[in-house]
């Protein structure tokens, strides 16, 4: 048994079923808790309001509190990783780092660095399986090589699944500490001293914490059979609203999977449970993606998909400044973007529809939209952003055919129907007769003086037409058909 072990938390807020926690607490006589406020992050979002950084401090609150009553606390850092943790870990002489597993290519390089930095001073490094259920070749081809298609994958993963991928990680024999006079280090830097102003987290509803995905969860056990059947329609209460908590866990992922079993996702009759369970054997085969195929972060997966002739110029960037501000004329999309913009939360049949519009309709590069999200998401996670704006670019893996193209009326009509989420986002439209809710340009101008809602005036006339922008994203991918998966390393 060690003597002391350091724990650095990352996007793990919780002390419950928490690994490296829980092997630290196995394998130390004393363990230290860490977070670092790590600048290589924050430094480029600074100077401005981040509701993600509010998130982060909110939820370190509580996990401080939870681990005090345990006789520990958090220990804080301010500075870039491979410096500030093998700087604590010295001062702490302890014997090893534990961390849990990130998948990121710039996450990953940190941890290279900082285990080296580690090294040198004869203390070890260590990292765990936690943020997804299976991962590294746990689920690989008869062949022994990574997945690219989800329906053998998750076919596989489900295979491969035992009780206990899903047992709760509970501690050993050790116990949490706190270092004499490490107060001034226990006390949370203000959301200004870190860079960023005060955001309105609470007062759009988001409760930090594990306390909060306690409470979301706890309301989706009630509604979880009829998810299948309410996902897609953003104006009802259908999906789980626990992707920040899982993003910043908040919550363990093991927990939510073995939730979607005991509801009866892998027994015929809860098709609920069981596309619920299904959403998060995505999360995992994005996390995969990403760990594999690391190029995934910059270029298509497709690498032929990179020849793409996206449109440029002065009229491709007043379309995306348009799509960014909710103004593209077509009220599904652009309510869609009021709600990203005012809240950094969209939903999930929203976010396919509106970077389908941006790619396939205003036919502009998917890494645009891909870093618009990135900077608003609330949620955002890089594998599961980047895996979903290639699907919906057609230059993913397992994406959706080049050929098919969202029909954004088509979308709006089918699940907004009454057109309760437009107009929830979009006032400006509460006139508009039912009729007309997802085409206000559809109607005569007696009709729109009848309502006093002008298109040009009040609303914008749409950007684009459907059918010609989908005949130009027809030829614009002509040139990539046939495209063959890249080679695995």
């Amino acid at each position: 048994m060690l003597n002391s072990i350091l724990v650095w938390f990352r996007r793990d807020l919780r002390d419950i079923d928490h690994v490296a926690l829980s092997e630290a607490l196995r394998r130390g006589k004393r363990v230290y808790c860490a977070f670092l406020f790590d600048r290589e992050i924050l430094d480029p979002l600074a100077k401005r309001v981040d509701r993600r950084v509010d998130f982060i401090r909110e939820s370190l609150l509580e996990l401080d509190a939870a681990l005090r009553q345990r006789g520990g606390g958090l220990l804080l850092c301010h500075g870039r990783a491979a410096e500030e943790i093998p700087r604590l870990a010295s001062e702490l002489g302890v014997a090893a780092v534990f961390a849990n597993r990130d998948y990121e290519p710039q996450a990953k390089r940190r941890d290279a660095a900082v285990s080296m930095a580690l090294k040198a001073g004869g203390i070890a490094f260590e990292s765990f399986k936690d943020q997804a259920v299976l991962d590294g070749d746990e689920v690989l081809t008869q062949s022994g090589r990574p997945f690219t298609v989800f329906t053998p994958y998750k076919k596989a993963w489900l295979k491969r699944l035992t009780e206990d991928d899903l047992q709760s990680s509970e501690g050993g024999v050790g116990m949490l500490a706190m270092p004499p006079g490490a107060q001034g280090e226990r006390r949370l830097p203000e959301l200004a001293e870190l860079g960023f102003a005060a955001t309105d987290l609470r007062a759009l509803g988001f409760v930090p914490g594990m306390s909060g995905a306690r409470q979301l969860l706890t309301d989706f056990r009630g509604r979880i059979s009829r998810y299948q059947q309410q996902r897609d329609f953003p104006a009802l209460k259908g999906v789980s609203y626990l992707s920040v908590h899982l993003r910043f866990g908040t919550v363990s992922i093991r927990e939510l999977v073995a939730e979607a079993i005991a509801a009866g996702a892998l027994r015929s009759g809860n098709e609920g449970a069981a596309t619920w369970l299904s959403e998060l054997i995505w999360r995992d085969f994005y996390f995969m993606i990403l760990d594999r195929f690391p190029q995934v972060a910059e270029c298509a997966f497709k690498p032929a998909y990179d020849a793409i002739a996206w449109e440029q110029g002065v009229c491709a960037e007043q379309a995306f400044a348009a799509w960014c501000a909710g103004r593209t004329g077509y009220p599904l999309v652009d309510a869609a973007m009021r709600q990203l913009n005012g809240t950094g939360y969209m939903h999930n049949r929203l976010r396919m529809l509106t970077a389908s519009f941006l790619c396939k309709d205003l036919g502009i590069d998917w890494r645009r939209g891909e870093a618009y999200f990135a900077a608003c998401l609330n949620d955002f996670d890089l594998a599961a952003n980047n895996g979903g704006w290639q699907w919906a670019a057609s230059s993913g893996c397992d994406a959706q055919p080049y050929f098919r193209i969202f029909n954004p009326l088509l979308q709006s009509e089918r699940f907004d129907p009454a057109g309760k989420f437009i107009r929830r986002y979009l006032p400006e439209l509460a006139a508009v007769p039912d009729r007309f809710i997802h085409a206000p340009w559809r109607m005569s101008p007696a009709e729109q003086d009848a309502c006093g809602v002008h298109v040009g005036r009040d609303t914008p006339a749409p950007l684009v037409d459907h059918q010609q922008a989908r005949q130009s994203t027809l030829q614009r991918y002509a040139l990539v058909k046939g495209l063959k998966s890249p080679a695995v390393p």
